[in-house]
């Protein structure tokens, strides 16, 4: 069983779904003193809740949670009775279904309550003739080191495995919830661009623009984003540019609040639009990562509703949003969060960037840094084999029933 919530959990899954039908049509046949085989290389079946993406890998879906994904407390609280609904859909189908295992892809919230529901309900039905214990794994970890760390006590009780993307992660979850099994597999970006053929770079566009994939986001961004434009625009009347969006719905939304004709705008393709870009500006999303991994400098902003900046003010112990900066622990992306996110701020950095090509340098020679660091491709596979090997560990004690 599969569930993810979001456009890029969506994505993670989808791949992690591939890379388990490849491992396990690798992997041997375990077999008994008798010769008879416990378990087949037979390929594995999924189900669940995600998107489109998931739906393609063969997934069967119970609900396009991908299509609801909320941000901050606000929206959360205005969803509360779709969610709930989803989530006993999900709760019933895992009971009907018993699954050997159970992987939550990012969308923590949701995930972890889901993964401590069924530890629960499988802990007080283990009888003579009830031995469901479905293996339950976590992809990517929350960030419970930024804020609220004792989540990561609850999850040493209901998680079996945590796969981490970030290599700082496996030691922070060692050193205060050492019984949490964490293994750190890399970053799944770097198999999706290192192992494709080179694509062709769209048509140069100084500015790229990266509002975000959400609804709410580009409510939220595309006011400033477009104000800043205009300022950069009267700075350099010859500015040209472009921006990104993953669906054609958000498309029509940012058309809905009249951009500039000489905006560009392009759904999908962000690989190349990326190689085709001097600077970015881009939430703070996990968009900042594949910008560090092209090497753009890229001013990053953020904004969310007041309340739920309210209580994340107070919960957050980090000095950054955007990753890159967190993993180099030091402002590599100029950062705008909430109030400071203002047309005049971002206009400012990014014409900054755009005028220096020494600083530009600087931030391409630190960014080649972080992505060193996130172990090369392979990512996807060795979380694959990692989710397997919990599965298989647990087959002995499952065949015996």
């Amino acid at each position: 069983m599969v569930i993810a919530g979001e456009a890029s959990g969506d994505l993670l899954a989808a791949e992690l779904v591939e890379a388990l039908r490849r491992e396990s049509a690798a992997a041997q046949a375990i077999v008994t003193p008798d010769y008879q085989p416990l378990q087949a290389s037979l390929e594995p079946r999924f189900f669940g809740a995600g998107g489109p993406r998931m739906a393609a890998a063969g997934v069967e879906l119970m609900c396009e949670l991908t299509a609801h994904s909320v941000i901050g407390v606000s929206d959360v609280t205005k969803h509360y009775l779709a969610f709930r609904r989803w989530f006993r859909q999900l709760f019933r189908l895992a009971l009907e279904r018993e699954p050997d295992a159970i992987i939550g892809v990012d969308f923590s919230v949701f995930n972890h309550r889901f993964a401590r529901a069924v530890r629960g309900y499988a802990r007080a039905r283990q009888d003579w003739f009830h031995d469901w214990k479905p293996k339950l794994i976590k992809f990517v970890s929350p960030q419970v080191w930024a804020s609220r760390e004792g989540r990561a006590y609850q999850m040493a009780e209901d998680l079996d495995l945590l796969l981490s993307i970030f290599p700082f992660e496996q030691a922070w979850y060692a050193k205060r919830v050492p019984r949490l099994k964490v293994e750190f597999v890399g970053h799944p970006m770097l198999d999706r661009y290192d192992a494709a053929p080179p694509a062709c770079p769209a048509a140069l566009v100084p500015l790229l623009l990266l509002p975000g994939s959400r609804v709410k986001e580009l409510t939220r961004h595309l006011p400033v984003l477009l104000g800043a434009l205009e300022l950069m625009r009267k700075a350099v009347p010859e500015l040209r540019a472009r921006m990104v969006l993953p669906e054609q719905g958000l498309a029509e939304q940012v058309r809905n609040y009249r951009p500039p004709d000489w905006l560009e705008i392009q759904v999908g393709g962000l690989a190349q639009a990326l190689q085709g870009a001097t600077v970015a500006i881009a939430s703070t999303g996990t968009v900042t990562m594949e910008c560090a991994y092209f090497g753009v400098p890229t001013v990053a902003l953020y904004k969310t509703s007041w309340s739920t900046y309210q209580i994340g003010k107070r919960l957050v112990t980090v000095r950054f949003l955007a990753m890159p900066n967190l993993l180099a622990d030091q402002e590599v992306f100029p950062e705008f969060i909430q109030g400071a996110a203002t047309a005049e701020n971002l206009s400012r950095a990014a014409l900054g960037l755009l005028q220096s090509e020494s600083r530009r340098g600087e931030i391409k020679a630190k960014l080649a840094g972080i992505i060193a660091s996130l172990g090369g491709p392979g990512a996807t596979r060795r979380a694959a084999q990692a989710i397997l090997r919990v599965i298989q560990a647990a087959e002995p004690a499952h065949g015996s029933r």
